[in-house]
């Protein structure tokens, strides 16, 4: 059987990376084969699914410097139709990709705004008069290479194998210890797991509204791992509140719980219980 996977492209990103970590690991455990499919945004790509372009998709939700990638969560509670099946988390690497000799030259650096961002204090120290532009990816602006000799690009070490473009400097990452989530996402309802992911909106802004669902938690002895609150767009002040647990959904005792955190809440969403691979960073640049 084949399967179709939907990532932010073009080939050479991290999601593609991850991707290709879950294809093998999907391999070993059904004999599935894979076509992977990038699209332009991380919305396309969740939009891909959600449409039945493609089976799966692989999007980026949370990053172990820069915290939450706001637009997965945005659309994880918008099309309010995919469920998470796994976890990923993948060892990040970043690297100066360009065709000029010394960082004296470099007077732009492309790249997806994470990966700008967790290079921000590499960027202040030896590029500080450079102009950073954010891109929808981190291979989308390896075009810019051949059309400005003053342009560098921020990408992973695999971009420029794949692309055969110079390593201009490497590990420029602020942080070592720098890892991205991602979440594989279907329409499909998933088959359990160590963790789940849920978010609600409150009934009301007023003083102890978001005490109560998390009570219900506590009076369980269930552990969040994550907590991330993003805007409405209803109004200013009223926030959706993303949770992850260390529970898993499919038990009765856990669908308890959730019964009794609706009381509480206005709406709420449980998006699927999953596991947690790792990445071994040694295959990251593979293939």
């Amino acid at each position: 059987m084949s399967i179709t996977i939907a990532y932010l492209g073009p080939p050479g990103t991290y999601a593609e990376a991850a991707t290709l970590a879950y294809v093998r690991t999907l391999g070993k455990e059904t004999g599935s084969e894979a076509l992977l499919c990038p699209y332009p945004s991380i919305a396309q790509t969740l939009q891909s699914v959600a449409q039945g372009q493609v089976h799966l998709a692989v999007v980026p939700v949370e990053n172990s410097i820069e915290g939450g990638v706001t637009i997965t969560l945005d659309m994880l509670w918008q099309l309010n139709i995919l469920q998470i099946q796994q976890a990923l988390v993948l060892p990040i690497r970043h690297a100066l990709l360009s065709w000029v000799s010394s960082l004296e030259a470099i007077q732009t650096v492309y790249s997806h705004p994470q990966a700008l961002a967790q290079c921000q204090g590499w960027l202040e120290t030896f590029l500080p008069s450079a102009q950073l532009v954010p891109t929808n990816s981190t291979t989308e602006p390896l075009q810019h290479l051949d059309k400005d000799v003053t342009a560098g690009v921020i990408t992973s070490q695999r971009a420029a194998q794949l692309y055969n473009l110079p390593v201009l400097a490497s590990a420029i990452n602020d942080y070592p210890d720098n890892s991205t989530r991602f979440w594989v996402l279907g329409k499909q309802s998933s088959l359990g797991g160590s963790h789940t992911s849920l978010a609600f909106s409150l009934p009301a802004n007023r003083p102890g509204a978001l005490v109560k669902p998390l009570q219900v938690f506590a009076s369980q002895g269930l552990n969040m791992s994550r907590i991330e609150s993003r805007p409405t767009k209803r109004s200013l002040g009223e926030y959706l509140f993303f949770i992850d647990l260390e529970a898993d959904a499919t038990q009765v005792s856990v669908q308890a719980v959730f019964s009794e955190l609706a009381s509480h809440t206005e709406i709420l969403k449980i998006f699927g219980s999953y596991s947690i691979l790792t990445i071994d960073s040694s295959t990251v640049f593979e293939d």
